[in-house]
């Protein structure tokens, strides 16, 4: 019987950790038959020459927000041509589903800045399995998702800033324990966003205990990247230790001149964690730059009672100058502690049209083309916006992120938001980046290393046992790339340009890119923790 397909003359990086080797890799029925060499010779109804290429697993994006997008545009471009062959959704606590009918607008108007909100995608959806059928089988990469707490939150309690009651928490716990029934990976929190930074850890602690009997992970955007970094990732770990669950450290990071030279103190908490038992994980992107809401820079105390009430503040000369001084002068949780920087907060996604022109500027250029006070002209734009603006915020230091990246706990995660004029670059650039410019430009991994952590790490992170490495019986997620070709191209000034030097992508055996061009297909799958695998 012939090979659906033969990878031949290239050298395998299978995704272990152990020296490439050169073989040829044979699939059928969306599987891989065989690793050996000679299977060039034998017969296939296509034949790939690899020569020259480095063939390994897919990659798995650890940190996406492709929710809305995947069912929008089901090709998925940015990430199929950089050879993300799976998306973990569900991030920061703004996961899809599950919903309800009362708060399903009110979830819709949440997210709408990071996964937009397109007029061709019906959130007909109410149970988190459904909306996984609602993918599977209908995009190219393969698909997981978290349970994002603040949804839960949100489909109980909306917006609302106290302890849940005891009957308001057995109902989240419930809803959490039937998603992970239907193939959620884990529980996801976004601490810095409404309303999941009303919780508190020992709520977060409870919400956790509805996941470790299914085996899920806890994977968190804790409360502060900045002033209270250290922190928040002790506090994190506290978490899983006292849930004893896994704990995953979403875009892990240490931002701001105030952290410089504090990775070492991170890495030392992990790994002290780690020897104490504590599974603890971290994903990151390879930037200096962070993407998020324009509003997220306010305080907490902000946004209770939800968008109208927050808007409602915004536009009231008092509250505004009290949200100022918090703002500019003292450092509001919502921006990490610290006092914000006008000139390093890039402008992201516009809805209004008149708008658009600020796309891409700095919001002191703003300011000063306008002749006005920073926050003042933030706010107006808010309530033009009605919320829906996005920033990238330039607050990262390159030797953290150097640092983070060469942890063996590191995965690779995009952060990707997809919408807008200008939208950060990792969402089109960040697999490429770690294997041109980190691997083979800075030296900093080999291409075993590479491969390890962005394929086998992360799927046996989300316990995947069928993903991850290139051997016999495992799901045929394959990505060929040329080791001295290879590098990113997406740019702050032009983040929607595809890598090079990548030109083919196999997801579950069916090419989705074949010599560098998007084939159509959509062969992805949802996978379903205890379910697949």
């Amino acid at each position: 019987m012939a090979w659906d397909v033969v990878i031949a003359g290239g050298e395998v990086v299978d995704g272990t950790g152990r020296p490439r080797f050169r073989a040829d890799v044979a699939i059928r029925a969306g599987r891989v038959g065989a690793v050996a060499p000679g299977l060039h010779r034998e017969p296939a109804r296509r034949r790939i020459d690899a020569a020259g290429l480095l063939v390994c697993p897919g990659f798995v994006d650890m940190h996406t927000h492709s929710d809305i997008q995947l069912l929008a545009s089901p090709a998925h471009e940015a990430k199929i041509m950089q050879g993300v062959t799976l998306e973990v959704l569900g991030q920061d606590g703004l996961g899809v589903a599950p919903l309800t009918d009362e708060r399903v607008e009110m979830v819709r108007g949440q997210v709408r800045a990071l996964t937009g909100d397109p007029p061709s995608v019906d959130w007909r959806w109410r149970r988190l399995g459904d909306y996984l059928d609602a993918l599977d089988g209908r995009v190219a990469p393969n698909v997981a998702t978290l349970i994002g707490q603040g949804t839960i939150r949100m489909n109980v309690m909306g917006f609302a800033d106290r302890p849940p009651t005891e009957g308001e928490l057995a109902a989240m716990q419930n809803s959490i324990h039937q998603g992970m029934e239907e193939g959620a990976v884990g529980l996801s929190t976004g601490l810095t966003y409404p309303p999941g930074m009303f919780a508190s850890d020992d709520e977060i602690v409870a919400l956790c205990a509805a996941i470790e009997p299914h085996g899920g992970f806890y994977c968190t955007h804790h409360r502060s990247y900045g002033a209270g970094a250290l922190v928040a990732y002790r506090d994190s770990i506290e978490i899983g230790r006292r849930a004893g669950v896994p704990v995953h450290l979403a875009h892990a990071q240490l931002a701001f001149p105030l952290n410089r030279s504090r990775s070492g103190a991170l890495l030392s908490m992990i790994d002290r964690a780690r020897a104490g038992g504590v599974a603890v994980t971290m994903d990151s992107y390879p930037y200096i730059a962070a993407s998020t809401y324009l509003w997220a820079i306010l305080p907490s105390w902000a946004y209770r009672g939800g968008d109208e009430a927050l808007l409602a503040r915004l536009r009231d000369p008092a509250t505004r100058e009290r949200l100022r001084h918090e703002v500019e002068e003292v450092g509001t949780d919502g921006a990490q502690g610290v006092p914000v920087d006008w000139s390093i907060i890039q402008l992201g996604a516009m809805t209004v049209p008149a708008n658009r022109r600020f796309t891409g500027m700095r919001v002191s250029e703003v300011a000063s083309e306008l002749g006005r006070r920073p926050f003042d002209w933030v706010c107006d734009l808010l309530i033009q916006e009605r919320l829906s603006s996005t920033m990238v915020w330039h607050q990262g230091n390159e030797d953290n992120v150097r640092a983070i990246m060469q942890h063996p706990a590191h995965t690779a995660g995009s952060d990707g938001v997809m919408v807008g004029e200008q939208p950060h670059p990792r969402a089109w650039g960040t697999f490429a980046r770690y294997l041109g410019h980190y691997t083979r430009e800075l030296g900093l991994f080999t291409w075993e290393q590479v491969v390890r952590k962005m394929s086998a790490v992360p799927a046996g992170i989300l316990g995947f046992r069928d993903r991850g490495s290139i051997r016999p019986g495992q799901a045929a997620d394959v990505v060929c790339f040329d080791p001295r070709r290879v590098r990113d191209t997406a740019t702050y000034e032009r983040p929607r340009s595809y890598p090079e030097g990548i030109p083919y992508v196999l997801v579950n055996g069916v090419l989705a890119k074949d010599r560098d061009r998007h084939t159509g297909n959509l062969p992805g799958r949802a996978l379903r923790h205890g379910h697949d695998g």
